[in-house]
């Protein structure tokens, strides 16, 4: 009995130290935490994951980010000719400084191209943007699965046509000897050629763009109504709010931050309005109306062989989006959403 009540003597007399109060325990727990990792504790553990991600870093990097530096030729007379490697004529083609952007300035051409592009970007802004949200309420208001998988499956289809197709089939509708003008003149009326019409070009890029795209880009916003929870569309109807109202107080703010970041990203991406689409039609309706920034930049780089003049073009452009994208991003954070990038 002697032996056996030691211990419990000795436990009873040996005081019970509180982890937290006593501070010791809690020293390898919060190095064990994830925030609090020392930088070679957390290369160790996701090393596997980092060497994952290197060759998606290589790509960007060769491809992405390496090209940049060609920007040089922009301050440059540019010669591609002096040499067979394209970085031996970089090293010796004359320094030009800021004179490539002074010709871009005074030229009118380079204007006409921005006017363009502006309009073309509001003018898709206003009728393009709201379209995929539309369609993405629409589609998520279907109860039956079947008809909403049919529904979604003819809206993406045109997104897998190329540019060339879509041009072609706008053309047999709407150009000059198309269905529209061949069903006017059947019944007494002047034929309509929208394809070669320089006013209504804008309209046009617009509706081809909404026809092609349009239900490619319904995916976010279906997978943001997706993430909604099921309870705030009950609580919603036992409160006595409709379909309208339940898409008023519930769906449009679930959908606010998606819509939020996309304009940034749009606004961002405003003085690229489609390249391949407007170079097809370009010469039909003239550069008065159809010349944009990307075009131009196309068209004296690689038509007219002046790379340095179409350098500095494309480096105006880039420097400009950028200042969009901040600004866009601002109003963003000013709006309470999260843009791009936090705070």
């Amino acid at each position: 009995m002697s032996h056996s009540t030691v211990p419990r003597r000795a436990e009873a007399s040996t005081p019970v130290q509180n982890p937290v109060a006593s501070g010791g325990a809690t020293g390898p727990r919060e190095k064990n935490e994830p925030g609090r990792l020392s930088l070679r504790l957390r290369f160790r553990r996701d090393r596997t994951l980092l060497l994952m991600t290197v060759p998606a870093i290589v790509l960007v990097l060769v491809f992405n980010y390496l090209p940049i530096l060609g920007n040089v030729v922009a301050f440059q007379d540019y010669d591609p000719y002096v040499s067979d490697n394209g970085i031996v004529s970089i090293l010796h083609s004359p320094w030009v400084g800021l004179e490539n952007f002074q010709q871009i300035f005074q030229d009118s051409a380079f204007w006409n191209a921005v006017q363009n592009t502006l309009v073309l970007f509001f003018v898709q802004l206003l009728l393009y943007f709201p379209i995929p949200i539309v369609l993405a309420l629409l589609i998520n208001s279907v109860v039956r699965p079947r008809v909403r998988a049919i529904s979604q499956a003819i809206l993406y289809l045109p997104h897998f046509f190329s540019w060339v197709l879509v041009i072609a089939v706008f053309q047999q509708l709407f150009g000059g000897a198309g269905l529209l003008s061949q069903l006017l003149r059947q019944h007494g009326f002047d034929g309509l050629d929208i394809m070669t019409d320089p006013a209504t070009f804008k309209f046009l890029v617009t509706a081809q763009s909404v026809w092609k795209d349009a239900g490619w880009g319904i995916i976010v916003f279906l997978a943001a109504l997706a993430s909604v929870p099921p309870d705030l569309y009950e609580a919603a109807a036992m409160d006595g709010a409709g379909r309208w109202r339940r898409m008023w107080h519930v769906t449009l703010p679930a959908l606010r931050p998606v819509i939020a970041l996309l304009l940034v990203l749009r606004v961002g991406d405003a003085l690229t309005v489609g390249f391949e689409q407007i170079l097809l039609q370009r010469d039909a309706v003239g550069p008065g109306a159809g010349e944009v920034l990307d075009t131009f930049v196309w068209w004296n780089g690689v038509r007219n062989q002046d790379f340095s003049y179409a350098a500095a073009a494309g480096l105006v452009k880039g420097v400009v989006s950028i200042g969009l994208v901040l600004a866009a991003n601002k109003v963003a954070h000013l709006m309470g959403e999260q843009g791009v990038y936090k705070k």
